[in-house]
């Protein structure tokens, strides 16, 4: 069988999470930079290596004073750990268009084991002949489990950020 790789079209695809702030509402978050892509047998995505990246200097919440606390060390402290990876591990298809994939994600130096939901799009050919899949992947993570423990207790109760982040993706890759 042929090894296919595969890399993020940046210009077709979005990185991003929400974090639930005063316990009230959600603030939302993209990647503003970030690559990536899979290496798969033939175009089954069902036994692929899926490997992302993430500069954190990327972080935009649309207000710069939030985004300059996010990459300081109270939160990610960007100076010393630039980026956040993602590489999977195991991918369990579900069914016809869903999948599992079970990997590692890095942040702040520290790497856990997460396990992301990806539906399939399809595979398609644009107009100029390239050969495209598209997904669409959610998933949550502890953000105190990467070192991220930054917070504020509340006079009503509760805190300032929620613990719980919550990631969604749409992403589309290109046959190379």
């Amino acid at each position: 069988m042929a090894t296919n790789k595969w890399v993020i079209d940046p210009s077709h695809s979005e990185v991003m999470f929400k974090v639930k702030h005063l316990m009230i509402s959600n603030v939302t978050g993209v990647f503003n930079g970030f690559q990536g892509g899979a290496a798969t047998e033939e175009d089954d995505f069902s036994t692929a290596q899926f490997e992302f990246s993430a500069p954190i200097n990327a972080i935009s919440t649309n207000n710069e004073q939030r985004d300059g606390h996010l990459k300081s060390a109270d939160f990610f402290d960007a100076e010393n750990y630039p980026e956040l990876t993602f590489k999977s591990k195991k991918v369990e298809k579900v069914d016809d268009d869903t999948y599992s994939i079970i990997g590692d994600f890095t942040i702040k130096g520290v790497t856990n084991e997460a396990k992301l939901k990806m539906e399939f799009g399809g595979i398609t050919k644009d107009p100029y002949g390239n050969t495209k899949a598209g997904f669409s992947l959610n998933g949550k993570i502890n953000r105190a489990d990467y070192g991220l423990t930054w917070n504020a207790a509340l006079e009503t109760g509760g805190v300032m950020v929620s613990e719980d982040v919550r990631l969604n993706a749409d992403i589309q890759l290109v046959k190379q």
